[in-house]
């Protein structure tokens, strides 16, 4: 089996794109961004771009998505969207019987087209294991067939990661596009830690007013801040409903759910507060979420679903133990935290199947360190020492999920990311912001480590714990 030939996709071109906030954060389902949430875009693309109903559709995953495809619910996801579902909006309640409805009856009731489509997964829905296309370690190949007559389209995407996805050929992704962002003008254009400084130099605005100002391209202000409101409010969605459940989480390690527990005894232990228990607190909600997503629930993508409670963990703690907090400030450590993510995206990636875990937790990390510092009142140069620090100290964390489930050691890793991103916000206060290593070095040495990074400590489940833990 091939294990050591997957590619690493360049983002160069990336650093002239527009990106917004709104990407960046966006409202899905789990177990993961890059796996089952842009599959699930690709197919729905897909079939979007067909000219007429086909009478029947394939799927040939590849790479990443096929060796923890199933783990990851890839399987599922290409499903849903093949029948016209969006992530943002299917019901994960309701996702099991559709699934269960395709796998009975052996075809897809396409919403797109209104009609029934042939879909026999047992062959329209093929895992080629240890195969890699060059273009880029996620990637799929979408067939339809029509009546007799009509040539049969096909079409190559890739998942790049955060729920993105971009169409490509067997070797190499698609030009960009003017609606990719593109040909957009923003108003105050960065495409590196430096640049962005610089920005907040020369107009004395902050981070994120810079992004809210570049957001302009996009919709109207007042759009923008009810979207992140929209974020904001279904982050915290995400995390009331992980501290009410309990029971196993799905996919057979018999991993069971802690979060509602610890709340109970939390909630108990309220009359002698400690301050240890400010970190117990800010693990749980980041728990609480990545169980959730585990479980194939409503999270955020942020910038991933495998790092999905890290930013939630850390707007939780300053909602809750920042005296003075309020929503303009949720907003600013939101669209702080989007300007950190920007650049990972532009000059490395966020994709685990490049750059293992530390393009997930250590990014997440890395934004919610930043945007913490943003809301608590801090200074441009503050604001980039903390992102720095943030991923300094996530560099080379591999991802090697057991069993390809979106859980050991993802869930766990989620409580690590936030403690390190709040006494990374906590260490860049202490200082004025001058500092040895910059944030651009750091989301350098990043990339270098990803690429150099073995590919069966990259989102296959072939290396680390994936490898060294007997499944139970």
């Amino acid at each position: 089996m091939q294990t050591d030939a997957a590619p690493l996709s360049t983002d160069a071109a990336l650093s002239a794109v527009a990106i917004s906030a709104l990407d960046i954060f966006s409202i899905g389902i789990g177990p993961s961004s890059s796996h089952t949430v842009g599959p699930m875009r690709a197919a729905l693309a897909f079939m979007e771009s067909l000219p007429q109903a086909p009478s029947r559709v394939a799927c040939d995953l590849y790479g990443s998505l096929a060796l923890t495809g199933r783990g990851h619910a890839t399987d599922a996801a290409v499903l849903l969207g093949l029948s016209g579902l969006r992530p943002e909006s299917v019901d994960p309640d309701a996702v099991p019987a559709t699934i269960a409805d395709i796998r009975e009856h052996g075809r897809l009731v396409s919403r797109t087209f209104d009609t029934e489509i042939g879909f026999d997964e047992s062959t329209d829905l093929v895992f080629h294991f240890g195969e890699f296309l060059p273009a880029h370690a996620n990637g799929m190949r979408f067939t339809a067939w029509f009546a007799e007559g009509t040539e049969p389209v096909e079409q190559h995407w890739y998942s790049v990661g955060g729920g993105a996805v971009v169409r490509g050929d067997a070797t190499s992704l698609a030009p960009l596009t003017p609606e990719s962002g593109h040909n957009l003008r923003q108003p105050f254009p960065f495409s590196s830690g430096a640049e962005l400084l610089a920005l907040g130099e020369e107009t004395g605005l902050c981070f994120a007013t810079l992004v809210l100002r570049n957001e302009g391209v996009w919709r109207p202000e007042a759009e923008t801040l009810a979207g992140l409101d929209r974020i904001i409010d279904a982050m915290d969605a995400c995390v009331q409903r992980g501290l009410k459940q309990e029971g196993l989480l799905p996919g057979g390690l018999k991993v069971r759910r802690r979060a509602r527990t610890i709340h109970t005894r939390l909630r108990a232990q309220k009359d002698s507060f400690g301050p240890a228990q400010t970190f117990e607190w800010v693990s749980l909600f980041a728990l609480a979420v990545n169980e959730e997503n585990a479980a194939g629930g409503r999270v955020v993508t942020a910038p991933t679903n495998g790092a999905a409670g890290v930013i939630p963990a850390t707007l939780l703690y300053y909602r809750k133990f920042v005296p003075g907090a309020d929503r303009e400030g949720e907003r600013t450590l939101l669209l702080t935290a989007a300007a950190i993510g920007f650049l990972y995206k532009k000059r490395a990636s966020i994709s685990a199947a490049e750059m293992g875990c530390q393009g997930e937790v250590g990014v997440a990390c890395s934004m919610a360190a930043a945007g913490l510092v943003a809301a608590l009142g801090g200074t441009n140069q503050q604001i980039e020492n903390a992102a720095e620090i943030g991923m300094e100290h996530n560099l080379g964390l591999t991802c090697d999920p057991i069993g390809g489930l979106v859980q050991i050691p993802c869930i766990e890793r989620n409580t690590m990311g936030v403690v390190k991103a709040i006494n990374a916000a906590y260490l860049a206060l202490q200082g004025d912001g001058r500092h040895i290593v910059s944030l651009d070095a750091v989301i350098e040495t990043m990339r270098q480590t990803g690429v150099d990074m073995a590919s069966k400590y990259k989102e296959t489940s072939l290396g680390g714990l994936a490898a060294n833990v007997v499944e139970c």
